[in-house]
């Protein structure tokens, strides 16, 4: 089923020759044809959840709500595209009396160009072929090339015929959208290496993203790679907490643990804690709540194997101790629930304890003391999010670690936890390396789009020249800065308020 070396040649071909006739369609055209894009997915009956099941483990109820926020996530970013949000349009008008006299200078953001994006495995839905990065690319204009994932090829070829009907629908043309094959490295670094190729997003392991980092650094043309990697969300639980509700907390920390057998990018792999009797009450809540977890299948073998082995690399680490793991044992295939613990100098000393386990495990660190508290948090790596398990007292106590924390993550948590991404313009999805290749961008809300633009500036060029959200009348009504003023009239109007 592999895409051969001549068809990717005539795809990309294809995609080129799609950019520049998109390049020219108005940005009704892109919202309209998104919209459809939403329309076709949302019509597909049962056999899109029935083989998601069959090809993830996935439970149903967690795939229709997984479709449910695809749907969103393409008509939310046509949204974002028609009020303007990617363009951040903005206008400084002529001024001829000034010496020497200022040009009219007119700034919006424009499409990079065709766009590979490489499907994750655990949401074959909302992160794969028609997820959030084939979302936002065709928001900003750009065409999309989509890597089928092999854990889920069904269900990627029935997502990628409903964006390729929705292309025929809205009269896009046909290399807007294609869908292709690899069945190894190579065929997946040609793509990336393709000259017609301007950017690439990608959600997966840390191997993988940073093996098409450095393909596309190597390129005569560098290209940006938008990669979402291993992260392992880091919980602070600190002692006002532990003091006022240690055993609720464990229960609350095990469910967002154990959520979809941990196969979450923000699922709480690491929880760092002050040693003492609050500590010890939480652990043992937590036993009791982690032995209770039956093993479920994972999303496949490969996983599963590779949960296994990744495991048992941290419990073999100097220092570390089981604490619990589910009691039912786990069949082949299966995650068992584990939670183990290491002492705070142990942590430090050793880089392997904060390697991703992807799966139902999380690893427990005590901390003798405040100040060793404050070094653990200085030594964990750049993470998806952070969470701060804590009282008012605690976060005015330790204002100087929470300052730390800030430095380490794209989300930080108040007394809640990681597991759930809301799909909304201020969530960041994103983190310092290594949990992200750009820590800039994020790849979940309508921001997301502006991974796959570039300003372009338009001087003294004719009105009825210019784009539409740079010309003096404001066809689109959207919100654009008119000399240092946010205003959705027309040039020259008095300035409107932001709304």
């Amino acid at each position: 089923m592999t895409t051969s070396k001549h068809t990717l040649e005539s795809i990309l071909e294809k995609s080129q020759e799609a950019f520049n006739i998109i390049n020219t369609y108005s940005i009704s055209k892109r919202v309209a044809f998104m919209r459809v894009v939403a329309d076709e997915i949302e019509a597909l009956g049962p056999e899109l959840i029935q083989t998601a099941m069959a090809e993830s483990n996935l439970p149903e109820a967690r795939l229709a709500g997984e479709k449910g926020r695809t749907i969103f996530q393409w008509r939310s970013y046509a949204d974002a595209v028609e009020r303007g949000q990617s363009l951040d349009a903005s206008i400084d008008t002529a001024n001829a009396e000034r010496t020497p006299p200022k040009p009219d200078i007119r700034k919006t953001n424009v499409g990079l160009g065709p766009v590979a994006v490489f499907g994750a495995s655990n949401f074959p839905f909302a992160f794969s072929t028609a997820g959030g990065d084939t979302a936002s690319a065709i928001a900003a204009g750009c065409p999309v090339v989509v890597k089928a994932h092999p854990g889920h090829p069904k269900t990627s070829q029935i997502m990628a015929d409903a964006i390729s009907r929705a292309v025929e629908k809205s009269g896009f043309p046909e290399g807007t959208f294609a869908h292709i094959f690899c069945e190894t490295n190579e065929e997946a670094q040609a793509l990336v290496s393709h000259p017609v190729i301007k950017a690439v997003g990608f959600t997966g392991s840390n191997r993988g993203g940073l093996a098409l980092v450095d393909i596309a650094n190597k390129r005569p043309e560098p290209i940006p790679v938008f990669a979402e990697m291993g992260s392992i969300n880091p919980v602070f639980l600190l002692p006002g907490k532990l003091n006022t509700s240690a055993s609720e907390t464990a229960k609350q920390y095990a469910a967002s643990l154990t959520l979809g057998v941990g196969q979450f990018c923000t699922n709480p792999g690491l929880l760092i804690s002050l040693d003492g009797p609050g500590l010890e009450e939480f652990a043992e809540a937590l036993t009791e709540e982690i032995l209770k977890i039956v093993p479920a299948p994972m999303l496949n073998a490969g996983i599963a194997k590779g949960y296994t082995g990744n495991r048992q690399k941290v419990m073999t680490q100097s220092g570390v101790e089981l604490l619990a793991v589910a009691t039912a044992e786990a069949a082949e295939g299966q995650g068992a629930a584990t939670v183990a613990t290491v002492s705070g100098i142990d942590f430090l000393i050793n880089d392997d304890l904060q390697q991703e386990v992807f799966g139902p495990f999380a690893l427990i660190v005590k901390c003798k003391d405040a100040e060793e508290l404050l070094a653990v948090a200085g030594k964990v790596h750049g993470q998806l999010t952070a969470t701060l398990l804590a009282t008012g007292e605690d976060l005015a106590t330790y204002q100087e670690l929470v300052a730390v924390i800030q430095t380490k993550c794209g989300r930080i948590i108040f007394n809640n936890f990681p597991t759930g991404v809301e799909v909304c313009k201020s969530m960041h999805h994103g983190g310092p390396f290594p949990s992200s290749s750009t820590s800039q961008f994020t790849s979940v809300g309508a921001d997301s789009i502006k991974r796959f633009v570039r300003p372009l500036s338009f001087q003294n060029w004719p009105d009825e020249f210019l784009p539409d959200e740079l010309k003096n009348e404001n066809p689109l009504a959207i919100f654009r800065t008119v000399n240092n003023e946010v205003t959705n009239g027309a040039v020259g109007d008095r300035p409107s308020a932001v709304k």
